[in-house]
């Protein structure tokens, strides 16, 4: 019988079957078959279910490549992270069509805008909460995966699947890339030890700890997170982005379930790795809704008022499974080429499939791009016309685009709404301003405060990916 989840993950897969063949994996001349992952974000309204953004993708930059990106190669396009910038796409995009559009694009079943009433007084209160938008309240969010996320929460599933699963001795630790040694006080702040490598998929004695991506031995190391940790994160800072937030509420932004393939779900790693059971845990007095009025000592109550009054919670989401196959899958890749040398007459020990090079991002109002090496496909790598819509640059563009049309209408709003609108335009239109600038804008300091405290608390050893932020929006 289907479920629910079954129904999040079919409207996922109908919607990626669509897609031309050119966006997807294929047969390669010399017979081997191509696999990928694939994540999606599924919008559920009253009495309607929509796909908002899909993506798929299973590689990073390494972290010496990230001076040279300058805002135009996304960092990581494993699956489920580009799935997500491909909604904060969608989000701002849904935005700009509200503040710039006529009269028949006023309305989206996703966003609303913000009343003049919600905003009065917030432009300059600290911690900062006067975004003009906000996504609707009766409208929740679920992500499909076909694999595991990467990382803490599939790591049961990597010991299983080893012919020996016996713990590995740890190494010593290695010194991290130069690009990210630059301020060893941040290392501090998030539980991290500066000498400290963040281990890969390997060590399985070590659980419940944060990861950077998995990657071949001989592979040039990266400082990308691995999607547990930062679905894990997600918990607390909602899906929106640091742009998106400046726009809208992430009150009502967070994912309700996440779906797995039965095959690719753990309940030990998942519970550990996400949920207030597990290292989420510390996150306690600031879940979502809580009915706890008394907290530890004076640092949780004036961390609780943080939370609170910039519109975040700690929002554990469900962990769901669901019986469908996704045709591109591992598993699926797999059992084709074993069934093909089957009727071949040769043996299927050898079967062999391959991970596609080519991610994918979409969405629901547009964007449909193929990308190799985090850059459109096609492009030379870090060349200003291989970024993406999703790329930072693109993605600042399209914020100020929302924030300069805010601002033109913003004399028709009453004292509140207009403040907060021409406040968000001045930041984001801020031609002389580094994106690094822009994150570290007096605006986002309670997301800064609470990312902070989600990394310090339960997401320790979390080393921050630097080295992309010094462009600015002028930069052509």
């Amino acid at each position: 019988m289907s479920t629910e989840f079954d129904e999040i993950a079919s409207i996922v897969l109908d919607e990626f079957g669509k897609l031309p063949a050119k966006r997807k994996p294929c047969v390669r001349d010399n017979g081997l078959h191509e696999w990928v992952p694939l994540s999606g974000i599924v919008a559920k309204g009253p009495g309607w279910s929509r796909c908002v953004a899909l993506a798929t993708g299973m590689k990073c930059l390494p972290a010496s490549k990230l001076p040279q990106a300058s805002g135009t190669a996304i960092h990581d396009w494993h699956a489920e992270v580009l799935a997500i910038r491909a909604f904060n796409y969608f989000v701002l995009e849904e935005c700009r069509r509200l503040a710039l559009g006529n009269k028949a694009d006023k309305k989206s079943d996703f966003i609303r805008r913000r009343t003049d009433v919600e905003l009065e007084g917030h432009a300059h209160e600290d911690p900062w909460h006067g975004q003009p938008f906000a996504w609707r309240e009766d409208v929740s969010l679920h992500m499909y995966c076909s694999e595991a996320p990467c990382g803490d929460a599939s790591m049961e599933l990597i010991m299983a699947a080893q012919d020996d699963a016996s713990p590995w001795d740890l190494p010593p630790p290695e010194p991290l890339p130069d690009n990210d040694v630059q301020d060893i006080g941040q290392f501090n702040q998030t539980g991290a030890e500066p000498s400290e490598s963040l281990l890969g998929r390997g060590y399985f004695s070590q659980l419940g700890i944060v990861r950077r991506k998995p990657s071949r031995g001989d592979a040039p190391p990266s400082l990308s997170k691995s999607c547990s940790d930062k679905l894990a994160l997600k918990q607390c800072t909602s899906l929106l982005s640091s742009l998106s937030s400046l726009l809208v509420l992430p009150s009502s932004a967070y994912l309700t379930s996440i779906i797995l393939p039965e095959s690719q779900y753990s309940s030990t790693g998942c519970q550990r790795c996400f949920s207030q059971e597990g290292r989420m845990n510390p996150l306690l007095p600031y879940l979502l809704k809580s009915k706890t009025t008394e907290v530890a000592d004076s640092h949780s109550a004036a961390m609780s008022e943080t939370w609170r009054n910039s519109g975040y919670a700690f929002s554990p989401f469900a962990i769901e499974t669901t019986k469908l196959e996704f045709d591109f899958s591992k598993r699926t890749a797999t059992a084709k080429a074993a069934a093909e040398q089957a009727q071949k007459g040769g043996t299927t020990s050898g079967s062999k499939i391959v991970a596609s090079n080519l991610a994918v991002a979409w969405t629901a109002n547009g964007l449909n791009v193929g990308l190799i090496g985090g850059v459109l496909q096609g492009r030379k790598k870090f060349d200003l016309k291989g970024a993406s819509a999703v790329s930072r640059r693109k993605t600042w563009r399209l914020a100020a685009q929302v924030a300069e049309g805010l601002a033109a209408l913003s004399g028709a709003r009453s004292d509140g709404g207009e403040e907060a609108d021409l406040l968000v335009k001045s930041l984001l239109s801020n031609q002389d301003a580094t994106y690094d600038e822009i994150k570290e804008c007096s605006l986002l300091r309670g997301r800064k405060a609470i990312k902070e405290e989600a990394r310090r608390e339960a997401l320790k050893g979390w080393v921050k990916n630097i080295g992309d932020g010094g462009f600015r929006l002028s930069d052509q």
